[in-house]
């Protein structure tokens, strides 16, 4: 066997480009006379935007320390041991672009292992040992400090977390065994899988405290000073640290079984990393804290040799990296300046878009519309919604009246928009009123102002026609709600020039949106992909297959919504229309359902009406509704919506929509929030073999989103 200094020079080997974690030791006079503490600061070298990582090397940097500690502490010399990290970071896990390198099973099974020896030493150690978690901790950021004896939290802590489940892991190194017998299984379940399956949800340092995660909260101004004089209370005796007792009973069962009802609502059985981790909560029932680990082991070695893991990496690395450097974006300095807004429409859209502007470039921004009244109700719920951020605490009395100051309406567009330098029209979806706005605005606007369409499946090119400036027109395409999801398709007109394209990127980098450039294609990329897929779905029910049995047969894709409740989210009347686009532009693979027709006709706003609290279809719009006798089974319903959104996608990467597949994807993962443990779509249509069957060839190439070769 392998000792665990062999098992991670191997790793290392095989991560030469780690950036390495130092554990440095240093001494100090506990207060009150309590005597030597040994305090390890984990510390990678760069300050907290390279956030401190675990890759093998970083952890045999902490065993090296763990051995300077280890024969202190057997010799007299320290009455403590803590570990803490650098400014503003404790540490944020393992580095997962070592976990991308793996090929063998066995080396990921190593990695494991590695760690597990490397943390089980601090619980191991012959002195009392403390993690002082000062900044952000993450997955083994948070697991080396539950091997401690004691824990304190600051109350600065911004994040923290076990985000394994998120990407397709579990937490691997003493998170699933150690946590549930420290806080109880329902509290840790709600940290381990609710929070982690509910976008990554970070807890506070407050949170830590409360969960019963840390003994003691300080606050960030003198937060080691504060923890030194506690440890030094309770090696003394003076603190007795009392925790819950755990029930291990019936409570312990209920709380797993909870557990797969969260994990079973958002993947419904797609992803197997939430119920990896509940059979190992279930397993430490009885507090065998080596079997958990041993099973910790094992999953996390079959989970890293996994696809769904690769594809979850991959959509990080998209939302992480990707997502901060728009491919095709041209270059930052030719944008200009943005001192003022316009938004044409004060309608609710418009209303959210002035409301993001004013809040994230704080500059003034100026509706206008048709009437007074539309004009007063757009500006009032803009001030409405500052008011409400406000009572909720996130934003002071000062900002928020600062924010209404820069909020207005006006009817006269000459007035409003003379002097503004980015204008954005969000008005009724018809190319004839869009170009119509557009030529007024050109008529009152400053020659470098860019003109801009949140137009959803409508052409830029076509808008900007009969201007006598079509280059300063771009498409700025925002998905609903506008405050939530984070897209941003920016789209490039025929005649649309750098300028205006790079201050378009500029004011979104404002907005903090994730910017896709388009190429100015029907429907863009989130909308043309979706209504195919919807139209496949929509066409299958109106054949003859039950409601309920397509809803069914697309669960195993773990989407955060069935078809037709996202047919309800975006509106009948708007996904109509979208296909009726689209129908135009290309009419041999896109279809206008009858049967949705005839419910925008109605004014419904989708299938589904709430009967006793329960969601059921609704009977007036079954009525309206149509249908034949071809029935499909839920594998032919799903092979038949797949194939029909592969082959879309294929089309449009021949087209350059986008530049590439992983384009697609940030879309389809921020715009349409398509799960992000399937990496987004293309990385899930490669593994199950539906790229191959449709376009012969898979989307993305060996080990970008799959173990490598």
């Amino acid at each position: 066997m392998s000792t665990t200094t062999e098992l991670l020079q191997h790793g290392a080997e095989l991560f030469p480009g780690e950036v390495v974690t130092t554990a440095h030791v240093r001494h100090l006079d506990l207060p009150l006379q309590a005597g030597k503490l040994a305090l390890i600061t984990l510390d990678n070298g760069f300050d907290h935007t390279k956030p401190t990582t675990f890759g093998p090397g970083s952890l045999l940097k902490l065993s090296a320390a763990l051995d300077q500690v280890e024969a202190e502490a057997a010799e007299g010399r320290i009455v403590g041991a803590a570990i803490t990290g650098k400014p503003f970071i404790f540490a944020v896990g393992a580095d997962l672009k070592g976990v991308e390198l793996l090929k063998e099973h066995a080396d990921a099974l190593a990695i494991g292992k590695g760690g597990h020896e490397v943390f089980k030493r601090i619980a191991a150690l012959p002195v009392p040992t403390f993690a002082f978690y000062n900044g952000a901790a993450m997955g083994g950021g948070v697991e080396v400090g539950l091997h401690a004896t004691y824990r304190t939290v600051s109350s600065g802590v911004p994040a923290f977390s076990l985000p394994e489940v998120f990407l397709g892991l579990v937490p691997g190194w003493g998170g699933c065994s150690i946590l549930p017998n420290l806080i109880g299984p329902s509290k840790a379940i709600k940290v381990i899988i609710e929070n982690s399956m509910n976008q990554n949800k970070q807890l506070k340092g407050k949170d830590v405290f409360e969960l019963g995660i840390a003994d003691a909260i300080f606050e960030p101004a003198d937060f080691l000073e504060q923890s030194l004089l506690w440890a030094a209370k309770v090696l003394k005796g003076d603190v007795v640290v009392e925790r819950e007792e755990i029930d291990r009973g019936k409570a312990w069962d209920d709380a797993v079984a909870w557990g797969r009802l969260v994990a079973d609502a958002k993947v419904h059985g797609a992803a197997p990393a939430a119920y990896k981790a509940l059979d190992i909560i279930a397993r430490v029932k009885d507090a065998d804290l080596q079997a958990g680990f041993d099973a910790e082991d094992a999953a996390l070695a079959d989970l890293i040799m996994s696809g769904e893991l690769r594809s979850g990496i991959y959509a990080f690395n998209l939302v992480q990296r990707r997502a901060k450097r728009p491919v095709g974006a041209p270059d930052k300095s030719l944008a200009r300046p943005v001192s003022k807004v316009g938004v044409v429409g004060a309608g609710l859209m418009a209303s959210q878009l002035a409301l993001l502007f004013a809040r994230r470039l704080e500059v003034p921004v100026v509706l206008t519309d048709i009437d007074q009244a539309r004009v007063d109700k757009g500006v009032g719920y803009v001030h409405a919604e500052i008011d409400k951020l406000l009572s909720k605490g996130r934003i002071g009395k000062d900002k928020a009246n600062r924010l209404k100051g820069l909020v207005s309406g006006s009817l006269d567009k000459a007035a409003a928009f003379g002097d503004a330098d980015f204008v954005i029209e969000a008005v009724f979806e018809e190319m004839g009123v869009k170009q119509t706005v557009f030529a007024d605005l050109e008529n009152v606007v400053s020659p470098t102002c860019v003109l801009a369409t949140n137009t959803s499946s409508l052409s830029v090119t076509e808008m900007a026609s009969k201007l006598k400036h079509p280059e300063r027109v771009v498409g700025f395409h925002f998905f609903n709600p506008v405050a939530i999801l984070p897209l941003l398709e920016i789209v490039r007109g025929d005649k649309t020039d750098d300028a205006s394209l790079a201050t378009a990127f500029a004011v979104s980098k404002k907005l903090k949106k994730t910017s896709v450039l388009c190429k100015d294609a029907p429907a863009f990329v989130v909308n043309r992909i979706l209504t195919r897929f919807m139209g496949e779905i929509q066409g299958i029910i109106d054949e003859g297959t039950p409601i309920a049995d397509v809803e069914k047969a697309v669960e195993p894709l773990g989407l955060p919504m069935s078809p037709i409740v996202l047919l309800e989210l975006v509106g009948p009347a708007i996904a109509l229309h979208v296909s009726e686009t689209l129908r135009g532009a290309f009419p041999e693979r896109f279809t206008v359902s009858e049967n949705l027709a005839e419910v925008v006709k109605a004014g419904k706003r989708g299938f589904y009406t709430w009967v006793d609290g329960q969601q059921v279809l609704d009977p007036e719009v079954l009525e309206l509704l149509t249908f034949g006798d071809t029935v499909l089974t839920a594998e032919q319903v799903r092979a038949r919506s797949l194939e029909a959104v592969a082959q879309e996608i294929g089309l449009m990467l021949e087209e350059g929509v986008v530049a590439e597949a992983q384009d697609i994807d940030l879309c389809m993962i921020t715009g349409a929030g398509w799960p992000f443990h399937l990496g987004g779509i293309t990385p899930y249509l490669d593994r199950e073999g539906v790229s191959e069957r449709v376009n012969g060839k898979p989307f993305l190439a060996p080990g970008v989103a799959s173990v490598p070769a």
